[in-house]
């Protein structure tokens, strides 16, 4: 029996979270709000991958939850790659590998702290940016056409309201950019930033909300400049797409930490 008292999945929850500050009473899953607790846990006592962690039941008493919810933190954390829950044997750090392989960055970048988030965005603007460039001078027929593709895929799930058909489009639409860019370093940095933006979507932090529609544009903006072979509007597409898509993630960001709309 857990020696916490137990706690629904969904709940209001003040919780401790970004920059040591705690929210106003803003609705949180508890399972997400666990999932970063234990991330800092292990950024403090600085664990690093192959360390053993505490017990679901250990880590529901210091977290003064239950252990079905440290589960389902832990089911994030795991599918996110920070966490390994090995059967029979307990919970240990992860070193953020996922299917594909081991992760560069992973080591170190904590989905539900601000300034990784926000560099990480500095990262992608910068290597977006290029990719664009140098597609519009490298894409060749059909990687327009897969292009082409996304930017649709994008707008009817936008259209649709299917969130799952809109980040599958958008996948394929900034993957495919990169795959037109003809440079498989420039390929492997995308997937990874992207991949890492999803640890943060995952633990509950998701960007292209309020500016949906404008996004949608915006791709195809990107496309038409690299279909109509212009590496610098392509490039300043990026960058304006990426900034608006930053934009919108400040505002969820101070939406959960203050309570509060942005600006």
């Amino acid at each position: 029996m857990d020696s916490a008292a137990p706690a629904s999945d969904s709940a209001e929850v003040p919780a401790a979270g970004y920059a040591g500050r705690a929210t106003s009473g803003v609705y949180r899953p508890r399972y997400e709000v666990v999932a970063e607790q234990v991330l800092q846990f292990i950024s403090e006592l600085a664990l690093r991958p192959g360390d053993r962690m505490p017990t679901e039941k250990e880590l529901a008493v210091r977290l003064g939850t239950s252990r079905t919810v440290v589960r389902e933190a832990v089911k994030i954390l795991s599918a996110t790659g920070r966490v390994s829950a090995q059967k029979g044997r307990g919970l240990y750090v992860a070193d953020g590998e996922d299917l594909l392989g081991a992760t560069r960055f992973g080591g170190f970048f904590l989905p539900t702290n601000l300034d990784h988030i926000f560099m990480l965005f500095e990262f992608r603007r910068a290597q977006e940016a290029e990719a664009s460039r140098l597609a519009a001078t490298r894409a060749s027929p059909s990687e327009l056409r897969v292009i082409e593709t996304a930017v649709q895929t994008c707008r009817h799930g936008y259209l649709d309201r299917d969130n799952a058909q809109f980040e599958t489009g958008d996948d394929d639409f900034h993957l495919g950019v990169a795959a037109a860019s003809h440079n498989f370093f420039l390929v492997a940095a995308v997937r990874e930033a992207r991949r890492l933006q999803r640890q943060s979507s995952v633990i509950g932090i998701r960007g292209v909300g309020g500016h949906a529609a404008e996004a949608v544009e915006e791709h195809e903006a990107i496309y038409r400049a690299i279909r109509d072979g212009k590496p610098e509007e392509a490039s300043a597409a990026t960058c304006l797409h990426l900034d608006n898509t930053l934009n919108d993630y400040r505002r969820e960001i101070q939406r959960r930490v203050f309570g509060e709309s942005a600006p």
